[in-house]
């Protein structure tokens, strides 16, 4: 199905079911997807197989200056956005200059935009990395996703790297100690003659049990809402992802909803 690529650096603001006004920052490729993560459901399409490289990375001067350029045309419109944030062409965290860049969003951010959140969103594959942990830390939004409980549903859903360990990532989110949000996509269909669906009772109970153990700030639930790679994907009903939502609340965390 068609999926798309983010070719500027700076892009938006556009309108986010979670963020508000949201102006993104790719610190990917333009023309590719680089991300550690494979997911079936990306609605930037399937992962670039090309060997790891840093080349076509935004350099981080490079990335400063679009963002100082765009705050200025916004600020100078009498407008800013509610959120700046990472997302784009894969993980933002690959990125070689991304402690950097995340320090260089925050002194612009508190000079031409002071009101707007600070957003990652990420996998929360490269935490091992100790300057991508204490950028992250010093997000308004540390955004961390984790779709399943189950490893396995995590290998067929998002499709790791062969060194992926779940077990070592929510170790690494721990680290956080609660200052994240989790999100977690819930999503059914087929994918290579296998039945996914982690919105199962069975899948809910697990992830539960993972969302009580690492107590986030909040936790947004939400599904599919454009093209993925895979065809045959279905939405989980609202009606689902808010009877979720009530199954964490009881939890005492805060949830978002987007369907």
């Amino acid at each position: 199905m068609a999926t798309f690529l983010f070719g500027e650096i700076v892009f938006g603001p556009v309108k986010s079911r979670r963020l508000g006004v949201s102006l993104g920052i790719n610190l990917l490729p333009g023309d590719r997807k680089w991300c550690s993560f494979n997911c079936i459901y990306c609605e930037c399409g399937w992962t670039s197989q090309e060997q790891y490289n840093e080349k076509g990375f935004p350099s981080r001067q490079m990335v400063k200056e679009k963002l100082e350029e765009k705050l200025l045309i916004m600020s100078g419109m009498g407008e800013q956005p509610d959120s700046i944030t990472f997302a784009g062409n894969g993980e933002p965290t690959l990125h070689p200059s991304f402690a950097g860049i995340i320090a260089d969003t925050v002194m612009l951010r508190d000079r031409l935009a002071p009101d707007a959140r600070i957003a990652v969103l990420s996998n929360a594959t490269m935490l091992d990395d100790p300057s991508v942990f204490r950028a992250l830390g010093m997000a308004d939004q540390n955004i961390l996703k984790i779709d399943s409980a189950r490893e396995e549903t995590v290998k067929l859903l998002n499709q790791p790297g062969d060194d992926f360990s779940l077990d070592q990532v929510v170790k690494n989110i721990m680290r956080f100690d609660g200052k994240f949000i989790l999100q977690t996509l819930f999503v059914r269909g087929v994918y290579n003659g296998v039945e996914l669906d982690n919105a199962s009772e069975e899948e809910l109970r697990e992830w539960l049990l993972l969302v009580e153990r690492l107590r986030p700030q909040m936790v947004m639930v939400y599904t599919i809402a454009r093209d993925t790679p895979v065809r045959g994907l279905r939405k989980v009903p609202a009606d689902e992802l808010y009877c979720i939502a009530e199954r964490v609340e009881r939890l005492g965390i805060e949830v978002q909803v987007s369907t």
